[in-house]
């Protein structure tokens, strides 16, 4: 069996709004963080809940924002909206989307594993045979049916939820060290945020822009495109 993936670093739990300032302030220092959301599982037909919490890690400390407890404040959506600032993680369209149901905001900045990993020959798209695949380890699935909306996140639940959002910044690291089978910038994709209501009318939803953006094999080329 494969050595299990685990968080090496400091995990911060932010659940009060005095606690977002200090953490989007570290944050902002990064030109690449990892990303990832869980939402509370529903066991019943026709129930479902809103995303409960957001994860944006460094190499060294995850944050795990409690947006059940807390709102999606301007200070986190300014990094969400961040060119300079890559959000790296899997699948982060359905993310986007699974926060925008919060608060509409202007996505930008991020990356998504699934898409890069073809260039480097790999066509195991999920996190765990990512992992598996990339760096050896194995990333445990155990807790994504617990509940992310309890009053108190148990050691167990922070271990995942910061192991998640640092093995895919993990992973891009790595594969950008490694020659891929084809050779391509990144993919970053944006949401623009909703136009005004007179412009676009109720109820219609902006359109994905997918922008392309070189980067170096260990660094960030902050250039807009």
């Amino acid at each position: 069996m494969l050595p299990a993936a685990s968080f090496p670093g400091r995990i911060v739990v932010v659940d009060s709004e005095e606690m977002v300032d200090a953490a989007c302030e570290d944050l902002q220092r990064y030109e690449r963080i990892g990303f990832d959301t869980e939402t509370r599982p529903s066991f019943r037909s026709g129930v479902s809940y809103k995303v409960s919490l957001l994860q944006l890690s460094t190499p060294t400390t995850c944050y795990l924002f409690r947006l059940s407890k807390i709102r999606l404040s301007n200070r986190i959506l300014k990094i969400l909206g961040s060119r300079r600032i890559l959000k790296v993680g899997v699948d982060v369209a359905g993310d986007i989307r699974s926060l925008r149901e919060l608060r509409e905001f202007k996505a930008d900045g991020f990356v998504d594993l699934q898409h890069e990993a073809i260039r480097w020959g790999i066509e195991e798209r999920s996190l765990r045979k990512l992992s598996a695949i990339v760096l050896g380890e194995r990333v445990s699935k155990a807790q994504r049916l617990s509940n992310w909306e309890a009053g108190t996140l148990t050691e167990q639940q922070r271990d995942y939820a910061a192991t998640d959002a640092w093995v895919s910044l993990k992973l891009l690291d790595v594969l950008m060290g490694v020659k891929p089978n084809v050779e391509a910038p990144l993919t970053i994709i944006a949401v623009a945020a909703p136009k005004q209501e007179k412009s676009v009318g109720k109820g219609v939803k902006p359109r994905r822009r997918i922008h392309r953006k070189v980067m170096a094999k260990k660094s960030v080329d902050t250039q807009r495109v």
